[in-house]
């Protein structure tokens, strides 16, 4: 027994050698090995995160080791973490955080580099789209980031606050805006866009001293006294302080009206608790009226006589729109649904649910068309959809929009044709309203970051009757205007 086992040791080094898998197998450790070791040691100054993610890794000439991650241009092995760790950072989510703000940089620069060239190419050889989308194509492309100067009694608040969302008047002369401010809470401010003049593009911040360290839900322009006379908000309830609906004069911001136009208001308070979405009314059948959504409820209110009148629903409604010809209220909750009150219906029995449509998912934003004749909205699911409310289908869907759980608007011109919204990813996507061709991505000037999502508002004429169409952007303490040049 003893003289066989040299034979059999023998007998199976043969074996080892001799087996391809064995060969590659030893080869991988080898790798792995003084990648382990030189991990494990390494401080975080020396672990740099790769460039490419290890989905990538299996196209190189390297195999993809689960639990490893082949970095190609270090030629090494890394051990990916379950999740963050100070001595390693190296994980999932941040081998994708690289890879979107390697994407967002080439993108940045492509549009440094825009020349009207490649302008001129698409015209000499434009793709197979019809000649209305080539024509908003050609007027998108030619939109140029441009930095806003914003001038303000405190300039010290423009150096710390950062944008939470900009909302813009009917005429595009004003910029309501909510900003976080840097001790916590919530400050409102009204920027005048009468100068937002080439090639200067100077504005002036209105502020004044109201301040909420609630959350604001929802806010849309009112028209009480006048035309945007006042801004409505909803605010979440704070420890034993309810949520309420606020109408905010913008009397308020001291000359962010013209002499003579406006009169002093008075603010109102609506005690309306967890109002997840707001909406004026601007029918002639609802005069004077708001809606709020609420969990599983609406409630229109008459802000002069304070009548109010409920209707239940199946889910919380989270977005909502009134219709200007017919006496409708639109509606969007968050089990997809889309539904229509007619304003002309009491709240008692069924009838006043008009039209019924569905979603994939949550719906974040509900925009009516000029006819009243369809509806896009918006979901949680990234889909973005054009429904004909005669034949109660959908006629359209774009293409390309990012959202997983975030409440995003949806921005519907038909002067211009186009459809604007900002996905979850902080890309700003430009569609054709007439065929859904996608027609430009724009980067945040920022890394992405769930906080840092942009808030956009685009208009035929910024600034007044007398502006050029253009897109403006806000992110963290920063105001950009894209202008057709």
């Amino acid at each position: 027994m003893s003289k066989r086992w040299p034979t059999r040791r023998r007998h199976g080094r043969r074996i080892y050698q001799q087996n391809p898998w064995f060969r590659l197998r030893n080869s991988n450790e080898r790798k792995v090995c003084p990648a382990l070791q030189s991990t494990q040691d390494s401080g975080p100054g020396d672990d740099e995160s790769p460039s490419t993610s290890s989905g990538v890794a299996g196209s190189s000439s390297a195999p993809d080791l689960p639990g490893y991650y082949f970095d190609p241009e270090k030629k090494r092995y890394f051990r990916l973490l379950p999740g963050h760790n100070n001595c390693n950072p190296l994980t999932n989510e941040s081998i994708r955080h690289k890879e979107m703000e390697k994407k967002r940089l080439q993108l940045l620069e492509e549009e440094d580099k825009q020349k009207k060239m490649s302008v001129m190419a698409s015209v000499l050889s434009p793709p197979p789209i019809s000649l209305c989308s080539l024509a908003h194509e050609l007027r998108v492309s030619c939109m140029q980031r441009k930095k806003v100067h914003i001038h303000s009694s405190d300039p010290s608040a423009l150096a710390s606050d950062q944008f939470n969302l900009i909302l813009a008047d009917t005429n595009s002369d004003r910029l309501f805006t909510v900003n976080d401010v840097k001790v916590g809470g919530s400050k409102y401010g009204i920027i005048n866009l009468r100068g937002l003049k080439t090639p200067s593009l100077r504005v002036h911040m209105h502020e004044n001293l109201y301040f909420t360290n609630r959350k604001v839900n929802s806010v849309c322009w009112a028209s009480l006294n006048h035309l945007d006379s006042h801004i409505l908000l909803c605010l979440m309830g704070l420890a034993d302080t309810p949520g309420c609906a606020t109408l905010l004069p913008a009397s308020l911001f001291v000359s962010s009206h013209p002499a003579g136009v406006d009169r002093p208001g008075m603010l109102c308070s609506f005690r309306i608790p967890g109002a997840w979405s707001c909406a004026w009314s601007l029918n002639i059948q609802a005069n004077n009226c708001f809606s709020t959504g609420l969990s599983r409820r609406v409630l229109l209110t008459n802000v002069v006589t304070g009548h109010r009148q409920s209707f239940a629903t199946s889910s919380d409604v989270l977005t909502q729109q009134f219709a200007l010809l017919a006496p409708l209220l639109f509606n969007g909750c968050r089990s997809g649904e889309i539904f229509a009150i007619d304003l002309r219906c009491g709240n008692q029995g069924k009838g006043w649910k008009a039209t019924r449509v569905f979603q994939d998912s949550a719906v974040t934003s509900v925009q009516i068309l000029q006819d009243e004749e369809c509806v896009m909205a918006s979901d949680m699911a990234g889909k973005i959809k054009l429904w004909d409310l005669r034949a109660m289908k959908c006629i359209r869907q774009y293409e390309g929009h990012v959202n997983e759980y975030a409440y995003l608007p949806l921005h519907v011109h038909e002067e211009e044709g186009i459809v604007v919204a900002v996905g979850q990813d902080c890309y700003t996507r430009i569609w054709s309203l007439h065929d859904a061709q996608l027609l430009r991505t724009i980067p945040s000037p920022y890394p992405t970051s769930k906080a840092d999502i942009p808030s956009v508002a685009f208009s035929s004429r910024l600034g007044g009757f007398r502006g050029a169409p253009g897109l403006l952007m806000a992110v963290q303490r920063d105001l950009y205007c894209f202008s057709y040049s």
